[in-house]
């Protein structure tokens, strides 16, 4: 009888307790960044995170209409901070997790010289297609018309503009050969596949709104949620910002 009961608990303990799930929103510009982020989660919890990337907007109006997730990572604050106000998610959950750059960049077949032309790249012959997200719902695809604005191109090159869905979409736009040059999410650029496709010039902050991103809690949210939420806080997350260009809130 020992012998049984013993076998009965070395078979309860090796029993993994059951895992739970969130369900996460992320903003697109956090492709690369958010997968490590969840892998290193997953491996410290044993929870499980299932993932969908978009554009904000999108998000906001999904959470709206009852979409089911968790945890919403925007592309900037105000979206988490109207869906607190409008009893969306948790009162006071809003944190910023990062500063996001935009920049500008060409595939390496490009001849343009973008550390001596900048932003006037975007007037070549060369350029006749340029990639950015849409700025009706995407906070950088905002960004990109503010700082073409800024340099006074916006005007002279709205006719070369191919719009993507998200700032990830208009990344794909210029992988593919879609578009001759884009304005995309820093945190994209330095991703391994876009650094082998081509090459960026940093576009200067002043000449566009501050892209503080933020984070936001779900009511819906169970405990895993909440878990995923505060982790985002910690030493480990920051370090995957920073390695994909975020800057410290």
């Amino acid at each position: 009888m020992k012998t049984a009961r013993w076998i009965f608990c070395f078979l309860a303990a090796a029993i993994p307790l059951r895992a739970e799930s969130v369900n996460v929103a992320a903003a697109a510009d956090l492709n690369f960044a958010i997968q490590e982020i969840i892998q290193q989660f997953e491996h410290d919890t044993g929870n499980v995170v299932h993932l969908t990337l978009g554009s904000s907007g999108n998000f906001y109006a999904q959470i709206l209409n009852g979409a089911p997730f968790d945890v919403f990572l925007s592309a900037d604050t105000e979206y988490p901070k109207q869906l607190e106000q409008q009893g969306y998610a948790v009162p006071g959950s809003t944190f910023p997790y990062g500063v996001g750059r935009i920049v500008l960049w060409i595939p390496k077949r490009s001849p343009l010289d973008l550390n001596k032309l900048g932003m006037a790249s975007l007037l070549n012959d060369s350029v006749k297609k340029i990639a950015i997200a849409n700025p009706a719902h995407a906070p950088y695809g905002r960004a990109a018309a503010a700082a073409m604005e800024y340099a006074k191109l916006y005007d002279r090159v709205k006719g070369k503009l191919v719009l993507g869905e998200n700032i990830s979409q208009a990344a794909q736009f210029l992988q593919s050969g879609a578009a001759d040059a884009g304005i995309i999410a820093l945190s994209l650029a330095v991703s391994g596949p876009m650094q082998k496709a081509g090459r960026y010039w940093l576009i200067p902050s002043e000449t566009y709104p501050r892209l503080e991103q933020g984070a936001v809690l779900l009511k819906r949210a169970g405990s895993a949620g909440r878990a995923f939420h505060e982790w985002l806080r910690g030493p480990e997350p920051r370090r995957i910002f920073e390695k994909y260009g975020f800057g410290k809130p």
